[in-house]
């Protein structure tokens, strides 16, 4: 564990434009940051030009805004992609700001080879928990799937899809249900890459999880323990996986944001370093550690670097990496961790009761018993039974004021203004015969990336060609909007 190095410290981060975004990194950078995790807008990761009305009032509001190659060119200047890890939460198009990135290190004459980082590309998540989906279910797996065997053979050091349930703790899932639904996920994954006809030892290795450290520190450690036991015991039963890396959980945690509160905000930073505490604990291989303002708005870059400062203290002034398991044979927590192994199991089972994480999915199981768990946590604070430290206990008369980073509107006129200047200086008949191309293949049973990365390469918009998948895939719409 971290008796050689400690984990990767990662900060997530984006918002604006691409040149911000890009100060923000190198500023993190500088502080000592071991890997970057990018924030993408809302228009960028449903697949949408920064110009397209349905983006309006979306444009950089929640992370940086990618349109293009252009823009990613810019994000990532005067940052070694060699040298540095680089995370991106992105979904639905993951596999196209993966093969922006690409682009931009060949431009700087670094071969993917020497790539390393995450997509989190785990779209099954995006229809229980978070929304952030474009394509149904289906073609979605297929594009995964393309993924995990484009990574292979191009980008070999890549971690293809970070398995999330992280938004589902997020949305209310308790710990249990967190580990549970996000590994019947990951079944569902590796079920649909040997149905695509590769080896489970050919992509299993660069499979990752993403998990929440919430307050609760014993819980949270015995809920990483049992996750480990239960998807080590399905790859080497079920799959029959031989080559150990197969056989390991690898998560990325960060710490709970919605256990942050805009009342007394600077009392989130005891919050996060226990939640830091507990993910160090529990074993994760690198982290993110909130920002004490993400309550009110985007982290300003004090906060951000106190977040950070956070990590640091954890690994380089406590004790907690001097061994490899601290609580190895603790009673309280292997005591835990067995009957959140024996529940999750039998969670699991009940997902695959309806046939496939996909049917169940579908037939809203996992988003309805979240949902039920969020509403008893929300009622069980309202009534003070669990206590939030200044929202229904502790409270103060009143607060201090506080100046949030607030995200220029003028960038969406300006992010306009650079597409209508790309497409006017591009060769769109090349343009337009590479998503002809893209087309083709996504009608047919090639691998898509490939003729994605071309369309791409020529400049076409991440809306251009997420729009052609649409065109060809169809867009999901839940069964409750109805």
């Amino acid at each position: 564990m971290y008796t050689t190095r400690p984990w990767t410290m990662r900060q997530y981060a984006g918002f604006g434009t691409a040149a911000e975004s890009n100060r923000r990194y190198h500023q993190l950078l500088d502080a000592g940051t071991m890997g970057l995790s990018v924030a993408f807008d809302l228009p960028t990761q449903m697949g949408f030009d920064s110009d397209d009305p349905i983006a309006r009032g979306e444009v950089g509001k929640v992370g940086v805004a990618i349109d293009s190659i252009e823009d990613m060119r810019v994000l990532f200047e005067g940052i070694p992609q060699d040298r540095v890890s680089v995370s991106m939460t992105i979904n639905a198009p993951a596999s196209v700001l993966l093969l922006l990135y690409q682009l931009v290190a060949e431009e700087k004459g670094i071969a993917g080879s020497a790539l390393t980082g995450t997509i989190q590309n785990d779209i099954l998540k995006e229809y229980i928990a978070r929304g952030t989906y474009i394509y149904p279910p289906k073609p979605s797996l297929r594009l995964v799937s393309d993924t995990f065997a484009y990574c292979r053979f191009e980008i070999p050091q890549w971690n293809t899809i970070s398995i999330s349930g992280y938004h589902m703790a997020e949305a209310g899932a308790t710990p249990t249900q967190e580990i549970a639904f996000t590994i019947a996920n990951g079944i569902e994954y590796v079920r649909a890459a040997i149905a695509a006809g590769m080896d489970v030892d050919e992509f299993a290795p660069r499979l990752s999880f993403f998990f929440v450290a919430r307050t609760t520190l014993l819980e949270e450690v015995a809920k990483f323990r049992a996750a480990r036991r239960i998807w080590s015991r399905v790859m080497r039963e079920e799959f029959g996986a031989k080559n150990p890396k197969s056989l390991m959980l690898r998560f990325h945690t960060q710490t709970a944001g919605v256990q942050l509160t805009a009342q007394q905000p600077e009392v989130n930073l005891v919050r996060v370093a226990v939640q830091g505490l507990g993910a160090v604990l529990g074993g994760t291989q690198s982290l993110h550690t909130n920002s004490f303002d993400e309550a009110i708005a985007l982290p300003t870059e004090k906060a951000a670097r106190l977040a950070l400062r956070t990590q640091q203290v954890l690994a380089y002034e406590t004790d907690v990496t001097a061994t490899v398991d601290p609580f190895a044979g603790s009673y309280v927590v292997e005591a835990m961790t067995d009957e959140i192994e024996t529940e999750a199991v039998a969670l699991i089972e009940r997902v695959f009761a309806h046939g496939s994480s996909v049917e169940a999915i579908e037939a809203g199981f996992q988003k309805q018993e979240i949902e039920s768990s969020a509403y008893a946590t929300a009622l069980s604070i309202d009534s003070g039974e669990r206590v939030v430290v200044g929202v229904n206990r502790f409270t103060v008369d009143t607060e201090e004021p506080y100046e949030p980073l607030r995200v220029d509107p003028a960038i969406e006129a300006a992010q306009t203004e650079r597409l209508a200047a790309l497409r006017a200086g591009r060769d769109n008949t090349d343009v337009t015969a590479k998503l002809a191309a893209l087309r083709e293949a996504a009608d047919g049973d090639g691998n898509v990336l490939y003729p994605l990365r071309e369309a791409l390469r020529a400049k076409a918009t991440v809306g251009e060609v997420c729009g052609t998948l649409r065109e060809t895939w169809g867009r999901y719409v839940p069964p409750d909007s109805f």
